[in-house]
């Protein structure tokens, strides 16, 4: 009896170990043909001959994979690493999508509350009913001058930003919650929001808020300082990258800051590959201590207005219908930088970009990679 009791214990650990086995063939399988993916994607578009380098980070399966090219810094022959910062540009605006929706969530502020609850120095007869839902889903229809070209030279002390939206009259009918108009300034409002709701500065927010319960800590949102470079100590300064126009020529110091606007807290945010992919898993898997701070990430990806048939939008996030999948993505950029995350939700993946030069084509993420993952991932499942 004891003889056929150690038998078929041997027996069911033999069999445990061989589907553990197999299931991590399987994962090891799956791993080769998603690097495949992305680097016969990335590698054409991060070559020797490119400006910069770049930073890419994948999560799926529950696992996050890292993917480097080219250089921080040409001239110093500085590789691109996990851990290099680079300007995140208006992928800002998921953090303050995020305090938005946490503040909803914690019952702080409501997505209907018109603006000049907040800012009763906005009286305009259009700003004024502009509410904190249409600025943070880009419905507000506002678009002033530092929205688009030609654009102006000057900077705008926070006096003449207010003094600008209550001038503000619509160019061609638009109307609160009506359209859909990218917005820079509807964010920069959005930010003067949040910070007179809960009398401090963004930065201070976003850090308390959203960086510190993820562990995202080297995620930053620097001051400027007076050459215009991210205000950060010397240690952080170094791993950031020297930032490119789209012909290689450089642009500004290493932690360039760039904005219309002369008062604190519009700035850029500095991040990560490796920061970003803790993001991700937030984002997909509901690594969040906090319930309230998952629900908060959550409710950013939900379409708040349909634009067409194929694309439409939610709290800073875009939605693109595609064939067979739908992604949920934010790029962003500038003439130095440039920065994107894309998430398929229903298949739990998303990939991060952060490139140092101008004009990268991101869209490769959005039309091919993205795809292509979702097609491999339901190919494993059946």
């Amino acid at each position: 009896m004891r003889q056929w009791l150690f038998a078929w214990i041997a027996a069911v650990l033999l069999a445990v170990a061989a589907s553990v086995l197999t299931a991590a063939r399987a994962d090891s399988d799956m791993d080769a043909q998603i690097r495949d993916i992305v680097t016969t994607e990335l590698g054409p578009t991060a070559t020797a001959a490119d400006p910069g380098g770049l930073a890419a980070a994948v999560y799926a399966g529950g696992r996050v994979a890292f993917f480097n090219y080219g250089f921080a810094d040409t001239a110093a022959k500085r590789p691109v690493t996990s851990d290099t910062l680079f300007n995140l540009a208006s992928l800002r605006k998921l953090f303050e999508a995020t305090l938005v929706a946490l503040g909803t969530e914690r019952g702080e502020l409501r997505l209907d509350d018109p603006v000049g609850q907040y800012l009763p120095e906005l009286h305009g007869d259009y700003v004024r009913r502009i509410t904190v839902s249409e600025l943070v889903n880009h419905t507000s229809g506002l678009l002033l001058p530092t929205d688009h070209p030609p654009w102006p030279n000057e900077t705008f002390s926070r006096d003449q930003f207010i003094a600008m939206l209550n001038a503000w009259t619509p160019q061609h009918g638009e109307q609160p919650g009506k359209q859909r108009i990218y917005s820079h300034a509807g964010y920069v409002l959005l930010q003067l929001v949040l910070e007179q709701r809960y009398r401090m500065p963004i930065a201070t927010l976003i850090e308390g808020r959203i960086l510190k319960p993820l562990g995202m800590t080297s995620t930053f949102v620097p001051d400027r300082d007076e050459a215009n470079r991210a205000a950060l100590a010397p240690e952080i300064m170094q791993r950031m990258v020297q930032g490119y126009f789209h012909d290689g020529t450089a642009i500004g110091p290493p932690g360039n800051q760039q904005s219309y606007y002369d008062f604190p807290g519009t700035g850029q945010v500095f991040s990560s590959a490796r920061d970003l992919g803790m993001l991700l898993r937030a984002y997909l898997d509901g690594a969040v201590i906090d319930p309230q701070l998952r629900a908060a990430l959550q409710t950013t990806m939900h379409e708040s207005f349909r634009v067409d048939a194929k694309f439409g939008q939610a709290m800073a996030w875009e939605h693109v219908r595609l064939d067979g999948v739908t992604v949920v993505d934010k790029p962003g950029g500038l003439n130095n930088a440039s920065a994107y995350i894309g998430l398929v939700p229903a298949h739990r993946f998303g990939i991060v970009l952060l490139a140092n030069r101008g004009d990268y084509p991101h869209e490769i993420a959005r039309y091919r990679i993205l795809p292509a993952l979702a097609n491999l991932i339901k190919t494993q499942v059946h």
